[in-house]
C-alpha cells in the first residue's frame, strides 16, 4: 500500500487524472450531472501538475476552488438540460386521449369523470351537455388536477 502512496506523491499527473476518471465512471453510472463537474477539475488539476511544482495541500485546494466554480458556472449558465417527455410520476400527462364517463352532470361547463379507475374534476370543452354516464374524452389539462373534457 505504502508504494501506491508512494506512486501517486510521485506522479501527481496519474493519481489526478485517474480520480477524473473514477469521478466520471460515477457520474455516468448515475446521469446526475453533478459529478461532471469535479471529474474535470481532476483533470485540470492534473494538467496543472505537469508544471510548477504542487503541494498535496495546494493539489487540494486547486481542485477546490476549481470544483465550486466550475459547479457554479455550469448550474448557473447552462442549466440541467431538457426535459425529455413527462414525469413518469405524474399521471395526469398520460390522461390526455383517454375516454371515460360522465361521473356527474356538467352545471356551467364543470362538472366530474370517471378517468382510469378515478374521479377527476373536469370542464366541458364545447357546448352540449353530457348527461351522467355519458362518454367523454379528455382533451387537455387545466390547471393543477383538472381535465378539460369534450363529449364522446
Amino acid at each position: 500500500m505504502t508504494t501506491l502512496f508512494d506512486f501517486f506523491a510521485n506522479h501527481a499527473v496519474a493519481g489526478w487524472l485517474a480520480a477524473a476518471a473514477v469521478l466520471l465512471i460515477a457520474e455516468l453510472a448515475s446521469g446526475s450531472g453533478w459529478l461532471l463537474w469535479p471529474a474535470g477539475s481532476a483533470a485540470v488539476v492534473g494538467l496543472i501538475t505537469l508544471g510548477p511544482h504542487l503541494t498535496v495541500v495546494e493539489q487540494a485546494a486547486v481542485f477546490a476552488v476549481l470544483t465550486i466554480a466550475s459547479t457554479y458556472v455550469g448550474r448557473r449558465f447552462l442549466g440541467p438540460g431538457p426535459r425529455r417527455g413527462h414525469d413518469l410520476n405524474d399521471p395526469l400527462p398520460r390522461l390526455i386521449g383517454r375516454e371515460g364517463r360522465a361521473a356527474t352532470s356538467f352545471e356551467g361547463g364543470r362538472g366530474r369523470v370517471f378517468v382510469d379507475g378515478k374521479e377527476w374534476a373536469a370542464e366541458l370543452e364545447g357546448a352540449g351537455p353530457v348527461a351522467p354516464g355519458g362518454r367523454i374524452e379528455v382533451v387537455a389539462l387545466v390547471g393543477g388536477a383538472r381535465l378539460k373534457v369534450r363529449a364522446g
